[in-house]
């Protein structure tokens, strides 16, 4: 054969099946160009330098590879589509003579083009639009000094390359074993192959539904956020398999009940349409639970990402209630006196620096405080506990609070007998009569709502325990002696002394530097064993914003990738689709049926099933609700209802969304079904 004749072949079919390979085409290009823009941006960020950067930086790298992994499913799925729809003109071409490594090099051709114009375009928009994408993320994180210089990434190109290549030799492996392992007939058939009407497998419907029940169940059942952060990869999993059962053999059981009801299966409008999903439920049902899930994970990534963004500044000002936090900690058993020396000579020596630069400490809260992590299991606190799993067993921290720094903190004038105990609950649900804690057992009193401390119980994973005793010193020492017992690790008595500040963060760095200098200076303290942090809202305003901002760019990227893979499917869906349905609606055309009837009958069958995948996610969505409130309270987003408000906007704009697809796939599928086979 001539040179040029297989890629001339191949370049002929992709622009014959234009209708197919375009929507194809572009879906690599955006995976290319987005794959490309990801681990650019996730090298730029690492390499950046700035606070909450490296944290970005892991998120985008994370995306980089969910965007590969993602591309590699969905392009196999997508393929197969354009596989089943060609079989057809590759059985002729066998028929006529071709041999079966003749069409193997005609397909060697065309994923060489499609995987050149994907890499070649992709690459190239993936270039353009990076220095947009880092601009926009730099404003999302509030990133500052970003220059309009225009990068490329060489690894990140080289990388994109060898994915991508990787994925079209694979996509081409498998459209050769479908080739190879099918005769010349076979091949012809290849678009009504498996069109006999399945069965409806109750078993395999009573499967999904046990399946989804038991991720429900996990879902709203689990109170503790860890368990809950545990449990819902295994929630995920189960919901991904009970939709596909659901969704394949529920379809095929909901068709059968259609055909049984006669006032509804024997009219115009219904009867072609039942008829036609029954014998390609297999098929319709996956490609309906794969929408379903698409649609439930972008609704989950945007209400979530959103909501955590939209609260950084009330998790700072929760977290952060005064702009400076000094912590001391004496690890030391039985060190009440040393640590009342101890926290003297660092307020001195912090007011001393403050007054040489002529500053006044504003709003000074200062309380001491003793606090672990252990189970709480009726009404009992233990360190050691191993069945966290049971519903009885809480796992989060205990704060040992003096009553007098309760008092001095808050402006109460609360009073404890002997025995008796102020108790409130942070983020854990937890309301017993009495509490025993090493040895002391306490008659418990609710304190009203209001924080307690000064905002270190947001950093924890789990939820907290505030108890206000008034024989602080022995029980914070019991409580010390217990831990060194059950070698669980020693959290130590705490002073904590925290105030706002009017100076710059140069000014009180100095401040707190020059302060610890003269802190140290003193032998004794060096030869306590205690410690110092300081913590302010302003240094730590910036990580919030690298790692809710990196979430939010990540989900937003992530969201429109589900959203595209979504509509391409539901695309291909009704491409398909029409032309099998083509020859039947030209037979119902010829014994009657009108132009009229058929856009009816259209309608009918799109109403019947395009809708159940929204509805489906919209009801995943609200078991998962739950869960995804505890999970988010581990990030300090304690807000419900203003998470409750985004996912119902997410949900209300996904569905308009949703519903512009519907009609212009319904368009193209009526299109198809009206025109004559021979014009396609």
């Amino acid at each position: 054969m001539k040179t040029g004749f297989y890629p001339g072949f191949a370049f002929s079919g992709i622009r014959k099946n234009k209708r197919l390979y375009v929507p194809y085409l572009l879906t690599c290009i955006g995976a290319v160009m987005m794959f490309y823009i990801l681990n650019s941006l996730s090298r730029f960020m690492t390499t950046s330098g700035s606070f909450g950067g490296g944290a970005t930086g892991s998120l985008l790298e994370l995306g980089t590879w969910v965007m590969g992994f993602f591309s590699l499913i969905f392009l196999f799925y997508t393929n197969s589509f354009l596989i089943r729809r060609r079989k057809k003109e590759f059985g002729l071409y066998n028929v006529l003579g071709m041999g079966k490594g003749n069409i193997a090099r005609i397909l060697l051709w065309e994923t060489v083009i499609l995987l050149t114009a994907a890499l070649a375009v992709g690459l190239g928009l993936g270039i353009a639009l990076s220095k947009l994408f880092e601009l926009g993320l730099g404003r999302i994180i509030r990133m500052e000094n970003l220059d309009h210089v225009l990068r490329v990434n060489g690894r990140a190109v080289l990388l994109t390359v060898v994915v991508y290549g990787v994925i079209f030799f694979l996509i081409y492996l498998n459209s050769l074993r479908q080739i190879h392992f099918g005769s010349p007939v076979e091949l012809l058939r290849g678009e009504n192959l498996g069109e006999k009407p399945p069965k409806a497998n109750w078993l395999v419907a009573l499967l999904g539904v046990v399946l989804l029940a038991a991720a429900y169940h996990l879902a709203v059942t689990i109170e503790d956020p860890i368990l809950a952060m545990t449990w819902f990869f295994v929630a995920v999993l189960l919901v991904i398999a009970a939709t596909y059962l659901l969704f394949i053999a529920g379809s095929v059981t909901l068709c059968r009940l259609l055909q049984k009801c006669k006032g509804y299966y024997y009219k115009a409008s219904h009867f072609v349409s039942v008829s036609s999903m029954a014998y390609r439920m297999k098929r319709n049902g996956a490609g309906l639970a794969s929408i379903c899930i698409l649609a439930t994970m972008v609704l989950v990534i945007a209400s979530t990402t959103v909501s955590l963004y939209s609260g950084i500044e009330q998790n700072l000002a929760e977290r952060y209630p005064r702009e400076l936090n000094i912590e001391l900690v004496n690890y030391k058993p039985g060190t009440e006196e040393d640590l009342r020396r101890e926290q003297e000579i660092l307020r001195s020596a912090v007011m001393e620096q403050l007054e040489k630069r002529g500053l006044k400490p504003e709003n000074i809260m200062e309380y001491r405080a003793s606090s672990t992590t252990g189970v709480f299991r009726d009404k009992t606190f233990l360190l050691n506990e191993p069945d966290t799993l049971s519903n009885a067993a809480i796992t989060g921290t205990l704060m040992l609070i003096p009553l007098d720094a309760y008092n001095s903190l808050t402006g109460s004038q609360e009073t404890l007998k002997p025995g008796e105990a102020l108790i409130k609950n942070y983020r854990m649900d937890y309301q017993p009569s009495e509490l025993t804690v090493a040895g002391h057992t306490y008659a418990l009193r609710r304190l009203p709502d209001g924080q307690v401390s000064g905002g270190e119980s947001l950093t924890y994973l789990v939820g907290t325990v505030y108890l206000v005793v008034p024989d602080y010193e022995e029980a914070a020492r019991d409580l010390h002696q217990a831990q060194m017992e059950a070698d669980t690790g020693l959290t130590g008595m705490r002073w904590h002394f925290n105030f706002d500040l009017d100076a710059s963060e140069e000014e009180r760095n100095a401040i707190m530097s020059d302060a610890f200098h003269t802190f140290w200076e003193d032998e004794s303290i060096r030869n306590s064993g205690c410690s110092v942090t300081v913590d302010s809202r302003e240094a730590n305003r910036q990580d919030y914003y690298g790692l809710y901002g990196g979430l939010l760019f990540l989900g937003a990227v992530l969201s429109v990738v589900f959203t595209a893979a979504a509509v391409l499917i539901i695309y291909y869906k009704q491409l398909c689709e029409g032309y099998e349905d083509q020859a039947r609606f030209a037979i119902m055309r010829k014994v009657g049926m009108t132009d009229r009837e058929i856009r009816r009958s259209v309608n009918s069958q799109m109403l019947t099933v395009f809708f159940l995948p929204l509805l489906a996610a919209g009801v995943h969505l609200t078991f998962a609700f739950p869960m995804l409130t505890k999970i988010l309270a581990l990030m300090n987003m304690m807000d419900r209802n203003w998470l409750l408000l985004m996912t119902a906007a997410s949900f209300l704009v996904f569905g308009l969304f949703y519903l512009a697809v519907y009609r212009l796939t319904s368009n193209t599928y009526y299109k198809i079904v009206v025109s004559r086979p021979e014009q396609e």
